[in-house]
């Protein structure tokens, strides 16, 4: 059975393209409840054309992968009127991004509006990000950064150091914060076999540094779970252009029965 937020292939939610471009031209006088109402449908029907549905999304230098999983704003009709959608929440699973793959991400989009501009720009700040990676990108940082170290995970949430070549001579519990573009190991605790020791804080700190982190992200904590980690960021401000041509092109490729969505600037319609 096909869950009834996946669209059916081929379905059009417009019915045509003249009735999809007649609603998207009612927002242009902003103050009306008429654009309201025009901006509640389209956001609708991009949810209802993505929860639930694998997607393959091409930007201009990448690719992303991922599962979308929920997709709500509070929607205000008053708000919507004047081009404000509020707080946009944004969930998904599966994700991959070049070669890294998350278990599950959460953005949550602050303030989101529509900045009159040519051509229109939307604009969210701050918006929050959590990923929950698994534990082996922690792990394969770790060795790339420190080849004669390793670390583990374990499934009670700890973070184990050991020596690469002598892994049975003990291990290091190590605390793990994010200090800038880095991650910040700090030993707490040495152990070996059934024999634990706590360590000064003062203890030399191993920092790893994060690669490809996009520009003017601020990682903001770090926690460890089982077997995972889930990293904390903030953007302080996002925006994109959303001409009317961009946005009907978006609705139609999601109503087709490809699932991949072409955000490249070449695939934009001029």
């Amino acid at each position: 059975m096909v869950p009834r937020s996946v669209p059916r292939p081929g379905w059009d939610p417009f019915r045509s393209r003249e009735r999809l471009t007649s609603l998207l031209r009612s927002t242009a006088a902003p103050v009306t409840s008429g654009a309201g109402i025009a901006y509640r449908t389209l956001f609708l029907t991009l949810r209802r054309l993505v929860v639930g549905r694998g997607l393959k999304i091409r930007f201009d230098s990448h690719g992303l992968t991922l599962t979308v999983t929920e997709f709500d704003s509070r929607l205000d009709l008053r708000d919507l009127a004047v081009g404000q959608l509020g707080d946009v929440l944004v969930v998904a699973r599966d994700i991959r991004w070049a070669h890294y793959r998350f278990d599950q991400g959460m953005a949550v989009l602050h303030n989101v509006h529509l900045r009159p501009s040519a051509p229109t720009e939307m604009v969210a700040a701050p918006v929050e990000l959590t990923l929950k990676l698994p534990a082996e990108i922690l792990e394969d940082l770790v060795s790339q950064a420190q080849p004669r170290l390793t670390i583990e995970v374990g499934d009670d949430g700890t973070a184990r150091l050991r020596s690469a070549r002598h892994p049975g001579w003990g291990h290091v519990e190590v605390d793990v914060r994010a200090v800038g573009t880095a991650l910040w190991l700090t030993p707490r605790a040495l152990a070996a076999g059934r024999t634990r020791w706590p360590l000064h804080r003062k203890m030399p700190i191993y920092p790893i540094e994060l690669p490809d982190i996009p520009n003017g992200l601020v990682i903001t904590k770090v926690q460890l779970q089982s077997r995972s980690v889930l990293v904390h960021g903030v953007l302080p401000e996002w925006h994109a252009d959303v001409p009317l041509g961009r946005l009907e092109d978006i609705v139609f490729q999601l109503s087709s029965r490809s699932s991949v969505l072409n955000l490249a600037r070449s695939a934009w319609p001029g």
